[in-house]
C-alpha cells in the first residue's frame, strides 16, 4: 500500500500570519541572496520560472532552487554573463502543534489545549503564473539558463513552467 506524500505546508489554506512583531521566535530566512551574477549589466534575454498552481513554497525550498540554478550558471556561464534574481519572498509564518507519540505521551502532551502551535518556518504564497525566479542573459547562454531554471523547478512543491519574457526573436 503506497503512502500519500506529506502536503502539510504546500496547500494554501487559512489565515496568513505575517505580523512578526507579535510572534516570538520566528526562524530566520534561509535565503542568503536574492540577486546573483552581474546585476549592473544589461542583458537582451529574460527567462522566468513561474508556478502552475496556487501553492505555498517554504524558504528552504526557495534556497535549494536558488543554489541549484546559481551553481549551473556560475560554473558553466561565468559570474559576469548572467543575472539571477529570486522574486518570491517568504513572509508567511508557518505554525505547528507538535504532538508527542509513543509510550508516556499522555503525560507529556497537552493535546488540543493551547493548540495555536509554535513557529516552524516561513513560506511564500504563490498564485498561478507568479514568478519564482528570473535569469537575464545573452543568447549564447539561453540553453544553459533554461536548464538552470528546470533544475531549480525540481526543488519546488508544484509544477513550474519557463516563460521567455524578453528576447524570443534572438533564439530563432
Amino acid at each position: 500500500m503506497a503512502r500519500k506524500p506529506a502536503v502539510m505546508y504546500r496547500q494554501v489554506k487559512g489565515q496568513a500570519f505575517t505580523r512578526r512583531k507579535y510572534m516570538g521566535g520566528v526562524p530566520n530566512n534561509r535565503i542568503s541572496q536574492y540577486d546573483m551574477g552581474s546585476s549592473s549589466l544589461e542583458f537582451p534575454m529574460t527567462i522566468t520560472l513561474k508556478v502552475e498552481n496556487r501553492v505555498q513554497v517554504r524558504h528552504t525550498a526557495l534556497e535549494a532552487g536558488r543554489v541549484a540554478a546559481n551553481k549551473i550558471m556560475s560554473k558553466k556561464a561565468g559570474v559576469a554573463n548572467y543575472h539571477l534574481r529570486v522574486r518570491a519572498y517568504p513572509h508567511i509564518v508557518l505554525r505547528e502543534n507538535k504532538l508527542a507519540t509513543g509510550a508516556g505521551a499522555d503525560r507529556v502532551s497537552s493535546g488540543m489545549r493551547g493548540a495555536f502551535g509554535k513557529n516552524v518556518g516561513t513560506a511564500a504564497r504563490m498564485e498561478h503564473g507568479q514568478p519564482i525566479m528570473t535569469i537575464r542573459c545573452g543568447p549564447a547562454h539561453f540553453a544553459l539558463a533554461k536548464e538552470a531554471l528546470w533544475k531549480a523547478s525540481m526543488k519546488y512543491p508544484t509544477p513550474c513552467y519557463i516563460d521567455i519574457e524578453q528576447g524570443k526573436e534572438l533564439i530563432a
